[in-house]
């Protein structure tokens, strides 16, 4: 039996779209080498490619975790933060669930990158990006979000009360799926 926090293919290629903007945009932060910083770049290609349809399911589940291992090059939290936005937003074609932690990491890399700034302005921040990740959001990849069951009430996924669930991330899962509900 295919998890809620799966979705349909067409749901799944709908929020693709979504997850690699929201990660697009955190990308700047990474700070890995060329080599890793090419493969999370080819991720979001790869992501493109599937919501366009040019590119399977299949094919984008089995390397899926290229994105992963570039990750582990960063050098700052701020920019495995951002490597992660990637790799989630490489994995909606495994599970739709990801993009959710997509836009959580890009969020968390934010946050990172400004945290010596103090908590009013990482406060602002982390809202001004959420703002805008919910700005780009078309009707059609609402309706698939909102198939989504609700973080931490179903445990076979991403959303389950595991790291997404905490933190920054559980904090901008929670936001974006109450306003998007709204």
């Amino acid at each position: 039996m295919m998890s809620a926090q799966t979705l349909s293919d067409s749901d799944r290629r709908e929020i693709a779209r979504w997850a690699a903007e929201c990660a697009e945009r955190a990308l700047p932060i990474f700070d890995g080498d060329g080599v890793a910083r090419k493969a999370l770049e080819d991720a979001l290609e790869r992501t493109r490619a599937y919501h366009r349809g040019e590119s399977s399911a299949k094919v984008e589940i089995r390397r899926r975790f290229e994105a992963v291992r570039a990750a582990k090059s960063a050098v700052s939290q701020a920019g495995a933060a951002a490597a992660q936005s990637v790799a989630q937003a490489s994995a909606v074609a495994h599970m739709g669930a990801h993009a959710l932690g997509a836009a959580a990491y890009a969020v968390k890399a934010i946050s990172l990158v400004h945290s010596g700034a103090g908590d009013a302005e990482v406060k602002d921040r982390t809202d001004h990006e959420i703002e805008w990740q919910l700005s780009i959001l078309s009707e059609q990849e609402k309706v698939a979000l909102k198939l989504l069951p609700k973080l931490g009430t179903d445990s076979s996924g991403p959303l389950g009360n595991g790291l997404l669930s905490q933190g920054v991330l559980g904090g901008t899962i929670r936001e974006i799926q109450d306003r998007i509900e709204r």
